[in-house]
């Protein structure tokens, strides 16, 4: 009686697993806007459905601010279209979360991810880390390894950079620096002083010193990184301070219409696959653990400078009237 009952119950348990439903996988129709070059955000999306087969990812490609006002736009109408935003800065986001438009999803595994790179509430999550450090020109009189070299006399009328009322990365590295209590606008003052310059974006400043026309740039890592890796007589320098940075995060929006492929396609991108493939399109992983790209140090031994978002958005207007008033513009 007692192995007859047994194997009853085992057949039971059986019967009950077959009848009970799989659990269901994410599907339909996934709309994305992002900011990402073409290549890439074609590279993300062709990756991920490969992962999710029964999502459709449908997206919509142009700079932060562009989106941006794409979004504002339909916010306005009342009919938002994407379900999930892969966009350049925090700063964004930190504003999109003060006016209720992001879902938070605390089940989100941030493993490996440091606390500053996502949203306490968990909004939005940093997929990757596009810092700005030094560059200079190989044949330049110094190697810079501190920012404060910048105002060295040797760096006298020798530095360029990108303009924060042109450039998001700049305009995230002006406020990184002006939170920083051992630079603050002080250390934006010397700058001026000591002859540097700032106008345009990354690309400029890249040109600007690989060409020889300044010996010193600040400017996003990976630019100097893969053209030195070509021959450019370029080093890049990830200062002893540490580094800002913009982190591309992934937020969704709470009028988002496909949840479960929106979560699934944040999953995708902390997940180590999907920080894997950030690696691979040669940015830094904003995961701990996670190879570099080739000419990048490993993820621990380069130091973030601490940056608030949320005082960055505060400050926004205040912070390019200051800078424009000292550099013009």
């Amino acid at each position: 009686m007692i192995r007859s009952s047994g194997l009853f119950a085992a057949a039971s348990l059986a019967a009950a697993l077959l009848a009970a439903p799989a659990m269901a996988q994410p599907s339909g129709k996934l709309v994305l806007y992002t900011s990402q070059p073409n290549a890439d955000a074609q590279r993300t999306v062709d990756t991920f459905e490969k992962a999710y087969p029964n999502v459709h990812v449908e997206w919509v490609r142009d700079g932060t601010t562009k989106v941006m006002a794409k979004l504002q736009a339909e916010f306005a109408a009342g009919n938002p279209q994407p379900d999930v935003l892969l966009i350049a800065d925090s700063v964004t986001m930190a504003g999109l979360k003060r006016d209720g438009r992001l879902m938070p999803y605390e089940k989100a595994d941030t493993t490996g991810f440091d606390k500053g790179l996502y949203d306490k509430d968990k909004t939005w999550f940093s997929t990757k880390l596009i810092t700005t450090g030094i560059m200079n020109n190989t044949r330049s009189q110094m190697v810079p390894t501190s920012w404060k070299d910048l105002t060295k006399p040797e760096a006298k009328g020798q530095v360029t950079m990108p303009s924060p009322l042109t450039s998001g990365a700049a305009l995230v590295h002006l406020a990184t620096l002006v939170q920083n209590p051992d630079f603050g606008w002080d250390y934006i003052e010397a700058l001026a002083k000591n002859g540097a310059t700032a106008s345009g974006g990354n690309g400029a400043v890249f040109k600007s010193v690989a060409g020889g026309e300044k010996a010193y740039g600040v400017v996003v890592d990976y630019l100097p990184i893969r053209e030195a890796a070509k021959g450019s007589p370029v080093n890049f320098v990830f200062p002893t301070e540490g580094v800002s940075a913009v982190t591309e995060p992934v937020a969704i929006l709470k009028t988002a219409k496909n949840v479960e492929a929106a979560k699934a396609f944040v999953d995708f991108l902390l997940s180590k696959d999907g920080q894997k493939l950030a690696s691979d399109m040669g940015y830094l992983p904003a995961r701990e653990g996670i190879a570099p790209p080739a000419g990048f140090p490993s993820r621990d031994k380069i130091k973030l400078m601490k940056f608030d978002p949320d005082e960055a958005l505060k400050n926004e207007h205040a912070n390019k009237k200051r800078f424009a008033e000292i550099f013009g513009g």
